[in-house]
């Protein structure tokens, strides 16, 4: 049996190093041309478990009530994320809906249910199964979840539809105003933190 070294490959050169241990705050250059190699990751990864379980109460609470409540000649309307899906789709729409349905609901909730997957410390301190191909996944879900985007295009169309009724936010509209920010920082997380957490023992071969 012989163990396979742990090395870290330079992203700008394909330079191969042994993989450092880096102190709180220290980070490693390629010597060669001087590209990042590893960043001590300090407390991110103590700090993402909560911030993703927050992340998900906020879009359970985005999801269920109403975004906002449009009063107009007295006639009030009101409808939940889904509720718009579901009325795109009656409209004629099925590709926009199953558009938005995927871009601001499937996808968002898959990349946050795979990160808990993934932070949830197992008993044996041991990466869970898959971890190698659910980071991965994550990554590529990455430029689907277009939350930030919804919300862009509900704030203009609050602005717009100001002028000819009365708009009350409900509790969704918050909840997604505090989602967007704090998915910004948990997806914008650097993968080589995942990967330092749940790196398993080193894989022998013969």
């Amino acid at each position: 049996m012989q163990e396979v070294p742990d090395l870290i490959a330079c992203e700008g050169c394909d330079a191969l190093y042994g993989r450092p241990v880096l102190q709180r705050r220290e980070l490693a250059r390629c010597a060669r041309c001087g590209t990042e190699l590893e960043r001590h990751p300090g407390r991110k990864g103590e700090r993402m478990l909560p911030l993703t379980l927050a992340c998900l109460v906020l879009f359970a609470i985005a999801n269920t009530f109403p975004i906002v409540e449009i009063e107009l000649r007295g006639s009030t309307s009101q409808t939940t994320l889904a509720g718009a899906v579901v009325a795109l789709a009656g409209e004629g729409r099925a590709l926009v809906a199953m558009i938005v349905l995927a871009t601001t609901i499937l996808f968002p909730l898959l990349q946050l249910t795979v990160l808990l997957y993934l932070l949830v410390p197992t008993r044996d301190a041991r990466p869970p199964a898959g971890f190698d191909w659910l980071v991965r996944t994550i990554q590529s879900l990455r430029p689907w979840g277009m939350i930030e985007v919804f919300m862009l295009g509900v704030l203009v169309a609050i602005v717009k539809l100001a002028s000819m009724a009365v708009i009350v936010p409900g509790p969704a509209l918050w909840a997604f105003v505090a989602l967007t920010l704090l998915l910004t920082a948990v997806l914008s997380f650097d993968p080589r933190t995942l990967w330092a957490s749940g790196r398993a023992t080193p894989r022998m071969h013969r």
